[in-house]
């Protein structure tokens, strides 16, 4: 039977924490995206994520807690160089893969002997976090494979009758999803950029990353977000990079357009005119990835909206932010970048 989803304000966070104490679903906001929470320390309740999700069980969860001190109780051992990225970023975007204790069932973990835990950086999921006293298994709000929800709404569309609440907290801040860090292997090995960036990272310690680390060719992945495609509007998607990015689009554009499919491109705002004839989505003033990234999930869905059949995406620069962005978009796209 259908459940009936209803928004929760601010004010009805008690409301929340009742649903999560009992065993149910929870979406809730982060500084990066909203995500769907349940009690992780009750196996039955996590399995209600992956149902509501479709999400696949091999694939593996945050837990979020709203104390630093916290984690003591969930990981065996927290080495020198992670308690320091700890008291630097926490609360905040970034998340430690750490050897879990046998508090945090398998069904977290995707069966590793690891766990990926943060405390983020936003006044309701710390309020929320910090009410439970339980650490809280999430990830992002959404149908599996689709863009991650950055507003309340996002999360209705897709869960809609499938979770019992949305706590409405508006748009998050960062609007992409944390920084994944496995602090189990020497260096540290970044299994996913986010907000928290290499080069923050790298100033503090030693940090591999590249596609030894990224492929997501595990067969169970340390990270959420490394295996399967995500991030997906239901447009075709490509990424177009190099000097002749826009005479490429609009070369491969005509094909679609004579057939009157809708065509759409995502550009910095000030190339929109290089467009004339598809519909354009702004990514923001030129060279802004914070604004870049806090609105490209709004684009994605945004291509569905409009009806779009097919979008190009303009590459952008992967230093800082921009690592983050491109991983996103390159799953999106399922890895479909043409180079000018």
């Amino acid at each position: 039977m259908e459940l009936t989803t209803r928004m929760l304000s601010p004010g009805e966070i008690s409301e929340a924490v009742r649903l999560l104490a009992d065993g149910r679903v929870v979406a809730f906001p982060t500084e990066t995206v909203y995500g769907l929470g349940a009690n992780a320390l009750d196996p039955e309740a996590v399995k209600a994520i992956f149902r509501a999700k479709g999400r696949p069980q091999d694939n593996p969860l945050i837990i979020h807690l709203g104390e630093i001190a916290q984690v003591e109780e969930y990981v065996k051992d927290i080495p020198p160089q992670a308690r320091l990225l700890m008291d630097e970023f926490w609360p905040g975007p970034l998340t430690l893969v750490l050897k879990k204790t046998e508090q945090i069932p398998q069904v977290v973990t995707a069966g590793l002997d690891t766990v990926a835990v943060r405390v983020p950086d936003h006044p309701i999921a710390l309020d929320l976090l910090r009410q439970t006293g339980f650490p809280v298994a999430a990830p992002s709000a959404n149908v599996s494979g689709r863009p991650s929800p950055t507003r309340a709404e996002h999360v209705l569309f897709d869960l809609n009758g499938r979770i019992p609440a949305i706590l409405d907290g508006g748009e998050t801040g960062w609007g992409l999803e944390s920084t994944v860090l496995d602090c189990t292997v020497t260096p540290f090995r970044l299994l996913r950029p986010g907000g928290v960036t290499l080069e923050d990272l790298r100033s503090l310690v030693p940090v591999q990353y590249g596609t030894d680390a990224d492929s997501g060719d595990e067969e169970a992945p340390r990270s959420p977000g490394m295996k399967y495609q995500h991030y997906a509007p239901e447009a075709d998607v490509y990424i177009v990079t190099g000097e002749r990015t826009a005479t490429k689009i609009l070369e491969l554009s005509e094909t679609y357009t004579k057939r009157g499919e809708g065509v759409g491109v995502m550009t910095w705002n000030e190339r929109a005119d290089l467009y004339p004839t598809l519909t354009v989505l702004g990514m923001g003033p030129q060279g802004d990835y914070e604004a870049l990234a806090h609105s490209l999930y709004h684009l994605l869905r945004q291509a569905d909206v409009l009806g779009l059949k097919v979008l190009f995406i303009e590459g952008v620069s992967e230093d800082n932010l921009g690592l983050a962005i491109m991983n996103r978009l390159r799953r999106a796209a399922d890895h479909r970048v043409i180079k000018t």
